[in-house]
C-alpha cells in the first residue's frame, strides 16, 4: 500500500483528496499538512511514498517545498496538484523534482490516474503540456547531439534520472556504488554543460519524454 502526503492549506481540497485517496484499495494517506514547515516535519517523521503538493502554500511555495524535500530525500515522489496555468508551472515543477503536474479540477479517475503513473515512476503531464514539451524538444537540435556524446553507461544512468530512480536505486539496479553514480551524473552535467543536478534531473525527464517514455 502507497502511503500518501497531502499538502494543501485549503481544508476542503485536503478533504476531498483524503476520500479519494481513502476510496482506493492500495491507497492510503498518511498525513496532512498546511503549510511548509508541517510538511517538512512530516517528511521527516513519516517518510511517505508520495507527495501531493500545492503551488500556493502558507509560509512558503509549493516550488520550494518541492526543492527542500527533493534535497532531504530524493526517494520521495512528488506530484503537484494546482489551480494555476500548467502551461506555465509544469516545467518549472519537474525542474525543482516533482514527477508530474495536475490541475485540481481535473476528474477524480484523473488523478487517481496521475497518483498511479509517478508511483509506478513515470511522469505525468496532461496530453496537451507533454506536446508541448516534445515540440520543444524537436526544435533544440543541439539536445540529440549532446545526448551522442554519453558514454553507454553514462545513457544508461541519465535514462533512469529521467524515469525517476534515486541515484540508490540506481546503483542498487546497477550493482554500483552511490559515489560512482554520483561520477557519473558528474560527467553526464559536464557533458550536457549543466550547472546543477535540478538541471539534469530536468533535462532527463525532458529526454524521457521526447523518446515517448511517459
Amino acid at each position: 500500500m502507497a502511503h500518501i502526503l497531502i499538502v494543501d492549506d485549503h481544508p476542503l481540497v485536503r478533504a476531498g483528496f483524503a476520500q479519494l485517496i481513502g476510496d482506493t484499495p492500495d491507497l492510503k494517506v498518511c498525513g496532512e499538512a498546511a503549510d511548509m514547515a508541517t510538511a517538512l516535519k512530516l517528511v521527516e517523521l513519516i517518510t511517505p511514498d508520495l507527495a501531493i503538493i500545492d503551488l500556493s502554500l502558507s509560509g512558503g511555495s509549493g516550488l520550494d517545498l518541492i526543492q527542500h524535500i527533493n534535497t532531504k530525500n530524493s526517494n520521495i515522489l512528488m506530484l503537484v496538484a494546482s489551480m494555476h496555468e500548467e502551461s506555465l508551472y509544469a516545467e518549472r515543477v519537474l525542474a525543482a523534482g516533482a514527477r508530474g503536474y495536475i490541475n485540481k479540477q481535473e476528474a477524480p479517475e484523473k488523478i487517481i490516474q496521475a497518483i498511479r503513473q509517478v508511483l509506478n515512476g513515470k511522469v505525468y503531464l496532461s496530453e496537451h503540456m507533454t506536446e508541448r514539451i516534445l515540440n520543444n524538444m524537436v526544435k533544440g537540435s543541439d539536445d540529440k547531439r549532446d545526448i551522442d556524446a554519453l558514454s553507454n553507461r553514462e545513457l544508461q544512468v541519465f535514462e533512469m534520472i529521467g524515469q525517476g530512480v534515486a541515484p540508490g536505486k540506481i546503483a542498487e539496479q546497477l550493482n554500483l556504488s552511490v559515489k560512482t553514480i554520483e561520477t557519473y551524473q558528474a560527467h553526464i552535467k559536464k557533458k550536457l554543460g549543466l550547472s546543477s543536478t535540478h538541471k539534469l534531473t530536468h533535462r532527463a525527464i525532458r529526454w524521457i519524454l521526447e523518446q515517448g517514455q511517459q
